[in-house]
C-alpha cells in the first residue's frame, strides 16, 4: 500500500518500531510525525531520520475506529552523551537496535515513558567495557558487531544469545510481563540493571565456552553492582558454594577486587579469553591461591564484618 490521504476513521496501529543506531548518518532535525497531515498514515517500511538514529516504521489498518494518537512517536529520543575519552573503545563501533514485538504491552510502553533507548544501551555498552577492559588492548575486546534489545512478552526476566549464523551479532531478549510486574517506584532502575547485567554477555569472555555458568553469571551481576545498580532483593551470603551464581557469586568476586586490588576482577574475565577452564590453575595462577580456600577467606571476612554492624548497633 502506497502513501497518501486516508479516512480519519481508520484506525493507525504500528505493529514494529526498530531503533537502528547510524552513527554514519548526517544529523537531522525531523519529527517523523510532524510531515504527516491529519488522516495520513506513513508509507509501509518508510525510513524517517530524527538526529542520528533511524527508525523504521510498518504500518498496517487493522479495523475500523477513531485513530488513537500515535503519542510513541512523538516522544523524542534523545541522543546519548558520548562517553568519556576514557572508556575503552572496541575496534568496531557496535549497532545498537531496539526491537519492540507488541506496542500494546503495559511492559514496552513503561519502558518507551521512563527510558531512553539510545541512552540505556550505549551507557551500558560503556559502562561494561570500562569495568572488563580498561588499560587492556583494544584486541583483548570481543568483536560484538550489535547488540539488539528485543522487548516481547514471555517467562522469566531476561537473556542474552549470539545469532545462529554469526555469534557476533548478539540479541538480549527482555520480558514485557516482568518489567509491568516490577512496582513503579522501581522500574526504571530494575530494568537499566537488567540490561546492564545482560550487556555484559554481550562483551564477555567464557573461557571458549568451558567456564562455570556461576562464574559467567557472577561477573554480570557484579558489573551490575559497582554500577549501583543493586536491585533490594539481593543478599551477601557466604554459605554455599562460590559459584552459585548471579549476586552471591558477584559479591565474592566484589570482595576479590577490593582484597587484591582494582582490576582484580578485569584479570579474572581476560584470563578466560584464550585457554579452556581449568578450576586449581585459574585462581592459583591468578591469585596464589586456590579458589577454595579464597572462598573460605571471603566467608571470614563477610562474617567479621557482619558482627562489627551488629556491635555498632548495640
Amino acid at each position: 500500500m502506497s502513501s497518501g490521504i486516508y479516512p480519519d476513521f481508520l484506525h493507525r496501529r504500528f505493529s514494529r518500531l526498530l531503533f537502528r543506531h547510524s552513527p554514519w548518518r548526517a544529523p537531522l532535525s525531523i519529527n517523523p510525525t510532524s510531515s504527516l497531515a491529519p488522516g495520513q498514515l506513513p508509507a509501509p517500511n518508510t525510513t524517517y531520520y530524527t538526529s542520528t538514529y533511524e527508525y523504521v516504521l510498518t504500518t498496517s489498518i487493522t479495523h475500523l475506529m477513531p485513530p488513537p494518537t500515535p503519542k510513541y512517536f512523538q516522544l523524542a529520543m534523545s541522543p546519548a552523551a558520548p562517553p568519556p575519552s576514557s572508556t575503552p573503545k572496541p575496534k568496531r563501533t557496535p549497532l545498537l537496535r531496539l526491537e519492540l514485538r507488541d506496542l500494546s504491552q503495559p511492559g514496552a510502553q513503561s519502558f518507551l515513558s521512563s527510558l531512553s533507548a539510545p541512552t540505556a544501551l550505549e551507557e551500558a555498552v560503556a559502562g561494561v567495557l570500562s569495568y572488563l577492559y580498561r588499560g587492556l588492548p583494544r584486541h583483548c575486546i570481543p568483536p560484538t558487531r550489535s547488540v539488539t534489545l528485543v522487548l516481547r512478552s514471555m517467562p522469566g526476566v531476561a537473556y542474552t544469545a549470539g545469532k545462529d549464523l554469526d555469534d557476533d551479532h548478539k540479541e538480549i531478549h527482555f520480558s514485557t510481563d516482568y518489567i509491568a510486574g516490577v512496582p513503579e517506584s522501581r522500574r526504571r532502575a530494575e530494568m537499566l540493571g537488567v540490561i546492564r547485567h545482560e550487556m555484559v554477555h554481550c562483551w564477555q569472555w567464557n573461557a571458549l565456552g568451558t567456564a562455570p555458568g556461576g562464574l559467567i553469571e557472577g561477573i554480570a551481576d557484579w558489573v551490575r553492582l559497582r554500577s549501583g545498580l543493586v536491585p533490594p532483593h539481593w543478599k551477601q551470603e557466604s554459605d554455599g558454594d562460590w559459584d552459585a551464581g548471579y549476586q552471591h557469586t558477584g559479591y565474592f568476586l566484589e570482595y576479590l577486587e577490593k582484597r587484591f586490588g582494582e582490576g582484580s576482577v578485569r584479570r579474572v574475565n581476560e584470563a578466560l579469553r584464550e585457554q579452556k577452564y581449568e578450576e586449581e590453575s585459574f585462581w592459583e595462577d591468578l591469585f596464589s591461591e586456590k579458589v577454595g580456600k579464597l572462598w573460605e577467606d571471603y566467608g571470614e571476612s563477610f562474617g567479621k564484618e557482619k558482627l562489627e554492624e551488629k556491635k555498632q548497633k548495640s
